[in-house]
């Protein structure tokens, strides 16, 4: 069995306006110190597992095949410390490593970084572009330019780390057709191995967010694009992206052949993973488990010996089928009924009626799969489907 380890780093220089995620902009000298914590997390995770009533008889002989760090901001730490990192996950478990990636801002990339982390095993690098608008990027927090976004890249492939993924956002304030189609065509200029494209999330989560449900002016709020205006953004970036030779296998994920992210793939498939670092987040195969989100508490926690776990939850065979479904569906190749109808003793068929005939899905044979015209509403298709 392989196993992917997830290294959750979640500091940031500053809080990017539509962020919803658990991270904070704290002293460059807490970085160390939590460096550690992880470290102890990994080296003594069987102690820490038993001791908090985590079952882990399921994958005490995998081997991890891939790494992530991500955040936040890996790229901020030493990189001393993620060799660290690195070091304490051989000493402590059977590695082949395959694919081990790092999340970073284009700001934050040096030749002396990338020369270290390439030295010390990492292979992968996921840049948080977002845009190629300096309009766009300044509206919305970020730290970085469109011209890092060039210089980095270009670090990087000389320091020999030839496999990069660039993230953009459908959404952000003043984003327009003309600087959306802009931000695709400069992305593909760049021959990344690897594309993410998220649509804006609207929650109360973050400030936009927040300012958008109150219809408020902040944040630029007023100059987001509509819903309609996002799903023709998505639309274009399937036209574009395949014609550049991009193969879509994940609703938010395209790649050249041969470059899909091991370790999402993962995530998707429902096959395990650990999460060390604070907020980070587990799967053996039946148990879930979580560690808190406060950096400072988890810190606290391991330096006191014990682990801050949270969120321990046996996932029953009804979560089980219905992570199968949506997961799977969030894959172009789409479900294999032949597969988990005998694994979960059901019958689906009769669930997909309804949704093949409102054009939402695609049926052949037993394999289903979400319609490739209905991709950007795809979450309005899963709560049809999981209710």
């Amino acid at each position: 069995m392989n196993l992917g380890v997830y290294i959750q780093v979640p500091f940031c220089q500053t809080k990017c306006t539509y962020c919803n995620f658990h991270t904070g902009v704290v002293a460059a000298d807490r970085y160390a110190p939590y460096a550690f914590a992880v470290q102890a997390e990994i080296a003594n995770h069987r102690d820490l597992y038993a001791s908090s009533g985590i079952p882990e008889s399921q994958i005490q002989n995998a081997v991890v095949d891939t790494v992530y760090f991500g955040g936040g901001t890996p790229s901020l730490l030493d990189p001393g410390h993620l060799r660290g990192i690195l070091d304490a996950i051989r000493r402590t478990f059977t590695c082949e490593f395959a694919e081990v990636t790092l999340e970073a801002d284009p700001e934050t990339v040096t030749a002396g970084k990338a020369a270290a982390w390439a030295d010390a095993g990492i292979n992968r690098v996921s840049f948080g572009v977002q845009s190629f608008s300096d309009l766009e990027l300044k509206s919305s927090g970020r730290m970085h330019r469109r011209e890092d976004v060039y210089r980095a890249a270009s670090i990087l492939r000389a320091a020999g780390l030839h496999n990069l993924s660039f993230d953009l956002i459908i959404g952000l304030p003043h984003q327009t057709a003309a600087t959306w189609r802009n931000s695709l065509d400069e992305l593909v200029a760049l021959t990344p191995e690897h594309v993410s494209i998220y649509m804006l999330e609207v929650d109360e989560g973050s400030r936009l967010g927040r300012e958008l449900l109150s219809l408020g002016t902040k944040y630029s709020a007023p100059a987001v694009p509509t819903d309609d205006q996002m799903a023709d953004s998505y639309d274009l970036a399937c036209s574009l992206l395949s014609v550049a030779g991009f193969n879509h296998y994940e609703i938010s994920n395209w790649a050249k052949p041969g470059r899909a992210s091991r370790h999402n793939l993962k995530y998707w498939r429902r096959e395990p993973y650990l999460g060390f670092g604070a907020g980070a987040h587990s799967f053996s195969g039946s148990t879930r488990w979580a560690n808190v989100h406060d950096s400072a508490q988890y810190v606290a926690a391991l330096e006191s010996g014990y682990l801050p776990a949270e969120q321990i939850e046996a996932v029953s065979v009804k979560q089980a089928q219905e992570e199968e479904i949506f997961l799977g569906l969030r894959q172009l190749n789409g479900i294999n009924l032949d597969q988990i109808e005998p694994a979960y003793a059901a019958s689906l068929s009769e669930k997909f009626v309804t949704l093949q005939s409102a054009g939402l899905i695609e049926r052949e044979g037993n394999i289903v799969r979400l319609a490739p015209k209905k991709l950007s509403i795809s979450n309005e298709v899963f709560v049809e489907l999981l209710s």
